[in-house]
């Protein structure tokens, strides 16, 4: 019969090692079946056998019950809601549940699998919102595994969403991962509900990119799209909503014959400043790039050629 394995991953630093018959207890950390001890943990999960506390979660207000040792001792969020029930209530009332609305019972349930057996079930449904709660309990290693379950799984429809999630979050790496997805299907993700909703500095992300594969006359119409749906969301005017974005747009790529429709376009919504436009007709009066942006004049991976962007190799380096 196979005995215990060892880990010596697991041995401290100070402690011996198996088999050093130079300690006469020959001490060693062994460890068992994780999977099976996984198991077990989980079917105490919304177990209502000897469990001391209850939770009533969701809009649909399901209860959810729990152990207080468990949630305390593997999150210190958990551990300071339990103590401050304890000075706030009586002995009598310590076993008042605790009401979390604002959080979806699916999604507080996996939280509280993970606290119970450091794994975790993600769907494309709740990853972003387990991603949100581990933020807000102070879980790392949970957002780790949010980040990289959501970032391996992107979609077209997905994909903002997730960036926005990750602008928010401070998520770097998924920050581009995202944005190395939305590179990569530009046109399709532009047309898309999360594109809509993005904020300033998400949107902002994405239209300093070099690689979006989208032609500059489109990527414009859609900023413009945004601004609209901003506009009526927050009940701001167009110009309002737009003045940051606006100035990722790289107009200096239009020929003049699309600067005009944008003109006309533009004295319909005021989506960009009569300056800003005048400052492109100077550009293509004299051929000359003085005091422009340097990234502004270049093309982006989906830009389509105009004879006009000769100039703009000059300015390039």
């Amino acid at each position: 019969m196979q005995g215990p394995r060892l880990d010596p991953s697991l041995s401290s630093p100070a402690a011996p090692r198996f088999g050093d018959m130079s300690d006469p207890l020959h001490s060693a950390y062994l460890r068992g079946k994780l999977a099976s001890f996984a198991a077990d943990m989980r079917k105490m999960i919304n177990a209502p056998e000897l469990s001391d506390v209850k939770f009533i979660v969701g809009e649909e207000r399901k209860v959810v019950y729990a152990h207080r040792c468990i949630l305390a001792y593997r999150c210190e969020a958990f551990s300071a809601m339990f103590a401050q029930q304890l000075l706030s209530c009586a002995a009598k009332e310590a076993d008042i549940p605790f009401v979390l609305l604002d959080v979806q019972p699916d999604v507080f349930l996996a939280v509280v699998e993970f606290l119970y057996t450091n794994c975790v079930m993600l769907s494309s449904k709740i990853a972003l919102d387990v991603l949100t709660s581990a933020v807000e309990y102070g879980l790392d290693e949970l957002q780790k595994l949010c980040v990289e379950y959501i970032s391996s799984t992107l979609t077209v429809e997905s994909a903002c969403e997730a960036l926005q999630a990750a602008v928010t979050y401070r998520q770097t790496d998924m920050k581009d991962k995202c944005l190395a997805f939305i590179e990569g299907h530009t046109k399709s993700i532009v047309k898309t509900r999360g594109f809509h909703e993005l904020s300033d500095p998400a949107l902002l992300a994405i239209l300093q990119s070099d690689l979006l594969t989208i032609d500059e006359p489109d990527l414009i119409n859609s900023v413009r799209e945004w601004a609209h749906v901003n506009s009526v969301v927050l009940d701001k005017p167009v110009p309002e909503i737009a003045k940051e974005v606006i100035r990722e747009l790289r107009l200096f790529l239009l020929t003049p014959e699309e600067l005009t429709i944008l003109e006309a376009e533009n004295k319909k919504d005021n989506f960009m400043s009569v300056d800003k436009i005048a400052e492109v007709w100077k550009f293509h009066a004299l051929k000359k790039s003085s005091g422009i942006t340097v990234h502004l004049l270049r093309r982006r991976k989906g830009t389509r050629p105009r004879d006009h962007h000769k100039y703009l190799n000059l300015y390039r380096k």
